[in-house]
């Protein structure tokens, strides 16, 4: 793949939170990643999706949203609020740079990744083109904040992964946004069965790549 690839740091208030943005040459437009609890820009499984997406000419930031001290405390981790600071403040920085402003925008959130995604969108409205949850706690976005998303909204989740099933589908009612629950047959939480992760990217690449053209702004 050509393009341009750069760690990064991105300020958030008076930290810097460390990133690894990945700009394919004929880029359609760009997804954050929001990692779950306990993991960072070196998630091996978000990672292999972001190579998916970049293979489909996506754009992909996989950047920290806590720092290594934040992360030992276990309450941060589940600190919705916080995570969704970080995300917002990584979603203006990106917006702010010159290979990536004026870029259809998407959100890829995992575990209470996907919380911070959703509530970040709820907050973001049309700016995020479309926001895909793996294995997601959208529930803990809140219900205020769901109802406000209006981002086309895909939810992923491992057929063996019941109580997730079951909150996602909470979480789907209480969506009024363009959205879709798609269950990853004989996959667990962590999409560690051979195969499933790739039918994960698959389906994010598509739903990103769909609503990335109809957020696209017209050629001069």
């Amino acid at each position: 793949m050509s393009g341009s690839k750069r760690e990064v740091a991105i300020p958030a208030q008076d930290i810097w939170l460390g990133g690894h943005l990945v700009v394919p040459e004929q880029v359609v437009g760009i997804v954050l990643f929001a990692h779950g609890s306990g993991s960072s820009r070196f998630s091996p499984r978000n990672n292999y999706v972001a190579g998916v997406l970049q293979d489909a000419g996506i754009a992909t930031l996989l950047f920290d949203l806590l720092t290594r001290e934040e992360d030992q405390v276990y309450q941060t981790r589940f600190d919705i609020g916080l995570l969704t600071e970080r995300l917002e403040a990584a979603t203006s920085w990106l917006q702010g740079q010159a290979e990536t402003a004026g870029l259809p925008l998407g959100y890829f959130g995992a575990s209470t990744g996907a919380a911070a995604a959703l509530r970040a969108a709820a907050r973001q409205g049309v700016n995020i083109a479309a926001v895909v949850s793996r294995g997601g706690r959208p529930d803990l976005a809140g219900a205020a904040a769901l109802a406000q998303v209006v981002s086309p909204t895909l939810l992923l989740v491992g057929g063996l992964d019941t109580e997730v099933i079951r909150l996602n589908q909470e979480a789907l009612a209480r969506l009024s946004c363009p959205k879709s629950l798609v269950i990853i047959p004989g996959a667990t939480h962590l999409f560690e069965e051979p195969g499933t992760l790739t039918q994960v990217a698959d389906q994010a690449a598509q739903w990103l790549l769909s609503y990335f053209s109809l957020h696209a702004k017209p050629g001069p």
